[in-house]
């Protein structure tokens, strides 16, 4: 059984899935989105959109049913160092807040936003293969839905958005560059009694760390981190470890005791790289493509600015403005513009290590310095690159 083809097919609905689909459908193309979830459903996530996210949310026209959900706004960052507190602003005067919504929340209103856009959004269907051409093209997947047959579906072009476990990059072996070996684990839950008055909170301890900030429900996000190689012996009392953190600040750990915990503890250890996000008939965005540790929650938001960029290049070749591969290499080498910094500084920071002395002199410099401090922030948050926060304070001091 065959479908009658499509412009693109996306395989994985969440957060660069959908929004890839939806604006290539509002271009007017032919979109089938699968997914073998239904939404809503969880996911794990750091939940975590900041102020670039929050941007894209707003240049679709979605920013509004967001915050309609009552998802609250976050609009400081406090970076507890030990020695030294930051508290800052992380955005603009554009855009001055964060937002940390759960994915089940987050994700339904992201696929609800493609069907709106005349996206086929195909819930509960699995992939089993991708489907080659002769000439070794990518031309489709062949799948089924629960208890239904299975199905061959055609495409100019099949988009992996399926993880960093994707079966599209792994079929048609896309090769992995800039890599980096796993440097963290995290694990995370959820407190109620826990109001965190639109800060998000991190507090940084020589090999060990942990965040919390506010989501739906009024519930807080708390989660925890451990050099990658304790991963074994952390996972070997999980409760007890994750806990024993909160004793590295003592103020906090008072607090959190006054708290109930909604939820189990969950998390991963994700790995470092970068792959090469297109070839005959398929493309990668979101972390099929690209993939870092999760210490500085830009997951969602990297994965929005890679959908525009991606539907961008896709829109260039499908319409016939760009040989697809032309296109598709100005995709990627944007999207590595925009990612490397990031990349750079989270894999800096997610080591956990002690910070060198001149960080922490420069720490203990602009403490109390709000402009600074607000461009610290707005480093954590993806707004301002290290480099540039840098170089503006070596002017400025």
């Amino acid at each position: 059984m065959s479908g009658t083809g499509y412009d693109v097919i996306v395989v994985g609905a969440r957060c660069a899935g959908s929004p890839t689909a939806m604006l290539l459908a509002r271009k007017g193309y032919r979109i089938l989105v699968v997914d073998r979830a239904t939404f809503p459903s969880d996911t794990l996530s750091t939940h975590l959109v900041h102020p670039p996210g929050v941007a894209a949310l707003r240049r679709w026209g979605l920013l509004d049913r967001l915050v309609s959900t009552g998802c609250p706004p976050i609009h400081t960052y406090a970076l507890d160092f030990g020695s030294v507190v930051l508290t800052g602003g992380p955005g603009t005067v554009a855009e001055p807040v964060a937002y940390g919504p759960r994915r089940i929340v987050l994700d339904k209103l992201l696929v609800d936003a493609a069907v709106e856009a005349g996206v086929e959004v195909r819930e509960g269907f699995t992939v089993s293969e991708i489907v080659f051409d002769d000439d070794g093209r990518v031309a489709g997947v062949r799948g089924r839905e629960q208890d239904g047959p299975v199905v061959t579906e055609r495409a100019r072009v099949v988009l992996g958005a399926d993880g960093l476990h994707s079966l599209v990059a792994r079929a048609v072996t896309a090769p992995q560059y800039n890599e980096n070996p796993k440097l963290m684990c995290g694990y995370y839950s959820y407190y109620s009694g826990l109001d965190m008055d639109g800060v998000f909170r991190a507090h940084s301890r020589p090999y060990r760390g942990f965040g919390a900030w506010p989501t739906h429900d009024g519930l807080t996000l708390v989660g925890g981190c451990w050099p990658f190689a304790e991963f074994h012996e952390v996972k070997k009392d999980l409760e007890g470890n994750y806990l024993k953190n909160f004793a590295l600040a003592p103020a906090w750990a008072e607090r959190i005791r006054g708290a109930k915990r909604e939820a189990r503890v969950v998390g991963a250890a994700l790995p470092n790289y970068f792959r090469k996000p297109y070839g005959p008939g398929w493309a990668l965005v979101g972390d099929a493509g690209y993939c870092k540790d999760f210490f500085t929650a830009q997951g969602i938001s990297d994965a929005f600015i890679s959908a525009e960029l991606c539907a961008s290049g896709l829109d260039d070749a499908l319409s016939g403005r760009q040989p697809f591969d032309v296109a598709m290499a100005d995709y990627q080498s944007a999207r590595d513009q925009h990612a490397q910094p990031v990349y750079d500084f989270t894999m800096q920071v997610s080591t956990l290590e002690p910070l060198p002395p001149e960080l922490q002199k420069l720490l203990e410099d602009i403490e109390g310095n709000q402009p600074a401090m607000d461009a610290f922030a707005q480093v954590n948050s993806g707004v301002l690159s290290m480099a540039q926060f840098l170089a503006d304070w070596d002017r400025s001091s």
